[in-house]
């Protein structure tokens, strides 16, 4: 299975040609009276134009967290507007971004500041996604929107069309696809190195936050700095628990997308490059663990039949999670050769100091009520129809 690696990569261009500030300003030179008036900058300004000089202004939803690394691939622009539903998550970008406006609501942060946004990175979980992105589009702001994409094929596809629609530049967060290890497997699968590709199994060993249960989390009071009906958003109404969040949403069916969706985005991203993926004739099923209606299974088996592409025969994929371990091995690999991610060496655990004793100390709970703001709806019948 081809190695991924998740990193961020920034390419920069030198350039020999004439820059556009060439092209901008030589009218204004020769002409005797420019239409704009006198002078480059104010002139400049009136026609509209924007220096290749000048920073963009990003705003984030969803800052914390991810969001926040996002943010440190932006540091060299201005980092205009910061969203976020938990102030805890979000007490590192407000720190790092001090002039950046702060909201908890997207829809108010869109309001307010669209006029000084150009492009927003979306961050959110899974289930805000489609919400956040197509309110952005709308607007016509790029975006750029953490994966999985979306929580569902329809949502989707409706920003595919929102994006055609709005002419916006957009981009998912999958960085598997900016390095160079997984152009270098479809160059070598692209060569012929190793022939046709008729099979292909990548597995993770995640989820490895809880999931495979049908029972509902407890009701717990809503922490401080928390807006958990904005939190919600599109999502059915239901008490807070610290079962949710801040991460562990994953394993829920309304909010998350599994392991599927937290991994195979990167993992398959080589073969899907590789192998020049369209959509498949048929997914299934074969096996799983834990199955139940609330929350993704503990371990599970997905196969994928594509079918002929130019030069290439039909492919079989299959996806396993919940595993550790390679889950097929042809028989002319040896059981010592590595398949999968190279082994990391692991640091010796530290040790312990024995615990003090036990002592007993009162305690205390601080919480807060959920927010009144109504939360953001799904997508409309009119944005199903765009």
């Amino acid at each position: 299975m081809p190695l991924v690696y998740l990193q961020y990569t920034a390419i920069v261009m030198p350039s020999s040609s004439p820059s556009r500030r060439h092209f901008f300003l030589g009218p204004l030179f020769t002409a005797a009276i420019p239409a704009a008036g006198f002078g480059t900058t104010a002139s400049l300004t009136r026609l509209g134009y924007k220096s290749p000089n000048e920073l963009l202004n990003i705003a984030a939803i969803g800052a914390g967290g991810k969001g926040n690394s996002d943010l440190a691939g932006c540091a060299t622009e201005n980092i205009v507007a910061l969203c976020d539903v938990d102030d805890r998550r979000a007490s590192r970008p407000y720190a790092k971004y001090p002039r950046a406006a702060r909201y908890r609501d997207f829809r108010q942060m869109l309001d307010r500041e669209a006029r000084n946004i150009d492009a927003v990175i979306i961050a959110t979980p899974d289930h805000t996604h489609a919400v956040a992105t197509l309110a952005c589009m709308e607007l016509g702001k790029h975006v750029y929107t953490q994966k999985p994409l979306t929580r569902t094929i329809h949502e989707a596809r409706q920003l595919t069309r929102a994006a055609a629609r709005y002419k916006v530049a957009t981009q998912m967060g999958n960085q598997g696809y900016s390095n160079e290890g997984t152009r270098q497997c479809a160059e070598l699968i692209w060569s012929g190195a190793i022939g046709p590709v008729r099979e292909v199994h990548a597995w993770t060993n995640r989820p490895i936050w809880p999931q495979g249960f049908a029972e509902t989390p407890k009701p717990e009071a809503v922490p401080t700095g928390v807006d958990w009906n904005l939190w919600l958003g599109p999502a059915a109404p239901r008490p807070y628990s610290s079962a949710y969040m801040p991460w562990t949403w994953r394993g829920f069916y309304d909010f998350g997308c599994g392991a599927l969706g937290d991994m195979a985005c990167h993992i398959l991203g080589a073969p899907n490059m590789a192998l020049l993926l369209g959509a498949p004739t048929s997914v299934e099923c074969t096996h799983i663990e834990g199955r139940n209606d609330l929350t993704y299974p503990t371990r599970s088996i997905l196969r994928f039949d594509f079918p002929a592409r130019p030069s290439m025969p039909p492919v079989t994929i299959y996806w396993y999670d919940g595993i550790m371990d390679p889950p097929h091995r042809p028989s002319p690999i040896s059981a010592t050769e590595i398949l999968g991610d190279i082994p990391r060496p692991r640091a010796p655990a530290p040790r312990r100091r024995p615990p003090p004793p036990a002592t007993s100390t009162p305690s205390s709970t601080s919480a807060s009520t959920a927010s009144s703001t109504p939360a953001p709806t799904a997508l409309s019948s009119s944005a199903k129809k765009a």
